[in-house]
């Protein structure tokens, strides 16, 4: 098969899939993005067999490659391809796979390293350099890294995360190279859509109840515009409300009875009688009587067991089974 560049082998990917799970996949590229690849493939009329199973089997050799150095590293997955798919392949699969993750992931090693030690040494950088690494971090070891700053800099650095929209590769090397005695040196060569809305709601979606509202708080005073913006998208417990009725029931279903009493220590009456009136009467009374006898609670720990059904109501609305509308110290809750 001849040479195909990149977005030619997406959209014959996708074309190959078929509408709907192509469908599903598009949903989560960037706009400019998608605006080249449909623009590809409304060029494409037709796709012979040949080019259609190349491009198919590099995706699966390409995805193997991904999990094998995820799992073990370079060497790791050398060695399976190897065994797989022969060394000559094997060696351009990861070729271009070290290409494709240099281009996509600076701060590599930063994504790898414990969170502990990359806050240390977070905390002596600009809030507009932390806010920048942060774009690149998996959403939950950003939420750790940033709880960890003084809540002063947590909200600026919210700040900066929430209005970054793209960043030069002359700033992304320059540092790079400040951190680079402790991680990496991924060198980016494009310009990079980071930051955002998405990105900061993300990462405010991982982080503790307390934190969360000091940001916002902050941001309401500083950029009403972004913290509507913001609280917007964010979903909260109290949100449950919002839900439909055999979506509730959905999420209750998947929640453990734990979760549940401690989630409603010392929520509103609303949200109590919204919740016993989608479960059973025998389900109800139990809940009542947990609650009746679990006594003074930190409350860090009702947050927490929030924050988990939080967590499973948005994996159930990303797996497209319910549909969401949406729009400090550690204290005693008696």
């Amino acid at each position: 098969m001849k040479e195909v560049d990149g977005l030619k082998k997406a959209a014959i990917l996708l074309i190959s899939l078929g509408s709907e799970t192509s469908a599903k996949i598009m949903k989560n590229l960037p706009d400019s993005y998608i605006q080249k690849v449909s623009y590809e493939i409304a060029n494409i009329d037709y796709v012979n067999p040949e080019e259609r199973d190349a491009v198919i089997n590099e995706f699966i050799e390409m995805s193997q490659a991904r999990e094998y150095v995820i799992d073990g590293g370079i060497d790791y997955a050398k060695n399976l391809l190897n065994m797989a798919i022969g060394p000559q392949r094997a060696k351009e699969v990861i070729d271009m796979l070290n290409q494709i993750q240099l281009r996509e992931r600076p701060f590599n090693i930063a994504r790898k390293a414990d969170p502990q030690q990359l806050t240390n040494l977070l905390l002596n950088e600009q809030p507009q350099t932390v806010a920048l690494i942060l774009c690149y971090m998996q959403p939950e070891k950003a939420a750790i890294i940033l709880s960890e700053f003084p809540i002063e800099l947590q909200s600026e650095i919210a700040e900066r995360i929430g209005t970054i929209t793209s960043t030069s590769p002359a700033i992304i090397e320059k540092i790079e190279k400040v951190i680079e005695n402790k991680f990496s040196n991924y060198i980016e060569n494009d310009l990079e859509t980071v930051g955002g809305v998405r990105t900061l709601v993300e990462i405010l979606n991982s982080v503790g109840r307390s934190t969360e509202k000091n940001i916002i708080k902050v941001l309401e005073e500083k950029q009403p515009e972004l913290a509507e913006e913001i609280k917007a998208s964010l979903f909260t417990f109290e949100d449950i409300i919002t839900l439909e009725k055999g979506d509730v029931q959905k999420v209750l279903r998947d929640v453990k009875n734990d979760d549940l009493a401690l989630a409603l220590k010392g929520v509103s009456d609303e949200i109590k009688n919204f919740i016993y009136t989608n479960l059973s009467t025998r389900a109800v009374d139990t809940l009542k009587e947990d609650l009746q006898f679990m006594g003074p609670i930190r409350l860090s720990a009702v947050e927490e067991a929030q924050q988990r059904i939080v967590t499973v109501i948005r994996r159930l609305d990303e797996k497209g089974e319910i549909y969401l509308r949406r729009g400090d110290s550690d204290a005693i809750i008696s």
